[in-house]
C-alpha cells in the first residue's frame, strides 16, 4: 500500500496523517471544511516543529514529511488511495453515512478502516460494498507518541487484508495488539469502564477531583489520572464508548455515570471545550467542582 487517505483532520486524523508522512507515504486527509484542514495541518506542522527542537527530527525530514500531506473537501480525491482510514466522530450513524459516501470512488482493491475505538467492525463493514476488505485500525492517542494499534478483524475480514494492514501498522513502528470485534476492543473495554467508576467515585461524594486523581497517579502509577484522562479523551468520547458498552453488552455496570451525562449535556466536553472535569481557561487546570 502507497497511497493512504485520511477521514478527519481532528486530533486522531491528523496524528494518523503525521505518522504516515514521517514513514514516508503520500497521505490524503478529507473534512467538510477547509478551516478544519487547516487547523489539522498546522497541529501536524507545530507537532513536527516540536520533534525538531528535541533532535528528534531534522528539518530537511520535516518539511519532505509535510511535502507528502495533501487536503481537500471532495471523495474524488480517493480513487487512487491504496486504503482510507476513517477517522470521524466516534457516531455509527455518522460513519456509516461517510462510508456510503466513500465507496463509489474507490478502486475494487482499496482497503477500508475504521479508527473507531468501541464499534462493531462488522456492523460498519455491512455499510460498505467490502466487508471483506474492511478492517478496524484503532489507533492511540496521541498517535505519534503512543506505539500501539488495535487490529480488529470483522466477521468478514480477509486474512489478506488483515495480514497487509498489520505489515503496514508495523511498518510505522507501531506494535499491533490484535482484538476480537466486541464492544469497545481491549483497550477500551479495560480502560473506560475504570473511567467511569472514577466519575461515580466523584458523583457519590468519595473523593474530590484531585483527591481521585492524585490517588490514582501515586496509588497505582498512573501516568494521568482518571478524571484528567477522560477530560484528555473528551466527555462526549467517553460517554459514547459507555453507551456502546452497555447497550451492547447489556450488564448495568457498563451504564454510564449521570454526573457524566450531564458535563456532557452542560457542554463540558474536557480540554477541547475549555472545561470538564478541569477547567482549563485560566493559566493552569483547577478542578471545577
Amino acid at each position: 500500500m502507497n497511497t493512504i487517505g485520511i477521514i478527519g483532520a481532528g486530533q486522531m486524523g491528523s496524528g494518523i496523517a503525521q505518522v504516515f508522512a514521517a514513514a514516508g507515504y503520500p497521505v490524503h486527509i478529507l473534512d467538510v471544511s477547509e478551516d478544519r484542514l487547516a487547523a489539522g495541518v498546522l497541529a501536524i506542522s507545530k507537532n513536527f516543529d516540536r520533534q525538531v527542537s528535541r533532535g528528534k527530527l531534522s528539518e530537511a525530514d520535516k518539511l519532505a514529511a509535510l511535502g507528502r500531506i495533501t487536503t481537500g473537501t471532495q471523495y474524488t480525491a480517493f480513487t487512487q488511495s491504496d486504503l482510507v482510514i476513517e477517522a470521524a466522530t466516534e457516531n455509527e450513524a455518522l460513519k456509516r453515512e461517510i462510508f456510503k459516501t466513500l465507496v463509489p470512488y474507490l478502486k475494487p482493491e482499496a482497503i477500508v478502516a475504521s479508527n473507531t475505538s468501541s464499534i462493531s467492525i462488522t456492523r460498519l463493514a455491512a455499510a460498505t460494498d467490502r466487508p471483506g476488505k474492511f478492517i478496524g485500525m484503532h489507533f492511540m492517542n496521541p498517535v505519534p507518541v503512543m506505539q500501539l494499534v488495535e487490529l480488529i478483524r470483522g466477521i468478514a475480514t480477509d486474512e489478506d487484508t488483515f495480514a497487509s494492514v498489520r505489515t503496514l501498522a508495523e511498518s510505522l513502528g507501531k506494535t499491533v495488539a490484535v482484538s476480537e470485534d466486541f464492544p469497545a476492543f481491549i483497550v477500551n473495554r479495560i480502560l473506560l469502564p475504570m473511567i467511569n467508576e472514577a466519575i461515580y467515585t466523584l458523583y457519590e461524594g468519595v473523593g474530590s477531583v484531585v483527591a481521585i486523581d492524585t490517588a490514582m497517579k501515586l496509588g497505582a502509577n498512573h501516568p494521568m489520572g482518571p478524571l484528567e484522562l477522560a477530560d484528555f479523551i473528551g466527555l462526549d468520547t467517553c460517554l459514547a464508548i459507555m453507551q456502546v458498552l452497555h447497550d451492547g453488552l447489556s450488564d448495568t455496570k457498563y451504564r454510564p455515570c449521570p454526573l457524566l451525562v450531564k458535563y456532557v449535556e452542560a457542554g463540558w466536553l474536557g480540554r477541547k471545550a475549555g472545561r470538564g472535569f478541569y477547567d482549563y481557561r485560566g493559566e493552569k487546570p483547577v478542578p471545577t467542582r
